[in-house]
């Protein structure tokens, strides 16, 4: 999943600054890691234990209670008792590469994708998106060619996956929405020629860019594998003690690169 926190920590300084190109510094003294990474860590975490997905959320969040989260899941995270809100946000797919590396069946990653979104996003787009973002994962590390993740994507999910980047980016915003953010960030990854190259063109489509980098990131480190060295000693920079642990540990049960 260092693809995916590679993403979230090189995009989280290009939201507020739009920039429609690929050539942009990967790393400024301002990146940082922010909910993403907070609770793709949270949700390898209770694959890790066996535990369940909405406590795991709710734990690492209160530990790191400033890193970003939207204004609903912030109170989700703060009540003591608490149902999903029915969210269709992207918050569901940045959160999820680790079931797509965790499970070894379709079925199994479906489903633990699908609870690990409904804790929070119980609307059909919010599971939806995490479903799609996991499968492609899980394709992706298992050997499934890029235009087999591509059909199979459209196919199950419905989304448009026959854009090209050079035609989304004109007309494309910021969008928080899985259906208008999760196929695109797709898209990246399918045109990309690394881990480095998903990210960058994730975020060159200016929109939710440490999200959509994330998203894109994750499958792009479970189909290419190496992650450059200089994206994974950013991250060790930056990543404090208690998420680092639990990186290397998931990393090392599922057989992915350490930091």
């Amino acid at each position: 999943m260092l693809g995916a926190i590679a993403g979230d920590i090189i995009g989280s300084v290009y939201e507020g600054r739009p920039i429609k190109t690929t050539r942009f510094p990967l790393f400024l003294y301002e990146s940082t890691f922010t909910d993403d990474t907070v609770l793709t860590v949270a949700v390898a975490h209770a694959i890790l234990e066996g535990g369940d997905y909405g406590a795991s959320l709710k734990a690492f969040g209160r530990k790191h209670p400033d890193a970003g989260y939207g204004a609903s899941f912030y109170a989700w995270m703060q009540a003591e008792s608490s149902g999903p809100y029915g969210s269709w946000g992207n918050g569901s797919a940045m959160r999820v590469s680790p079931v797509g590396f965790a499970f070894d069946t379709e079925d199994e990653v479906l489903r633990e994708a699908r609870r690990s979104a409904e804790v929070t996003h119980s609307h059909p787009e919010g599971i939806r998106g995490a479903q799609a973002t996991a499968l492609a994962v899980f394709r992706a590390r298992t050997g499934a060619s890029r235009e087999d993740i591509r059909d199979e994507v459209s196919r199950r999910f419905g989304y448009d996956m026959d854009r090209s980047l050079a035609a989304i980016r004109p007309g494309y915003g910021f969008q928080i929405s899985c259906q208008c953010s999760v196929p695109e960030s797709l898209i990246a990854f399918l045109e990309s020629t690394g881990v480095e190259d998903a990210i960058r063109k994730a975020i060159s489509l200016v929109g939710d860019s440490d999200t959509m980098a994330c998203v894109a990131g994750g499958v792009a480190q479970a189909f290419f594998g190496e992650i450059p060295p200089d994206i994974v000693q950013g991250i060790r920079e930056r990543l404090p003690e208690d998420l680092l642990q639990i990186v290397n540990r998931f990393g090392a049960a599922c057989g992915l690169p350490l930091c």
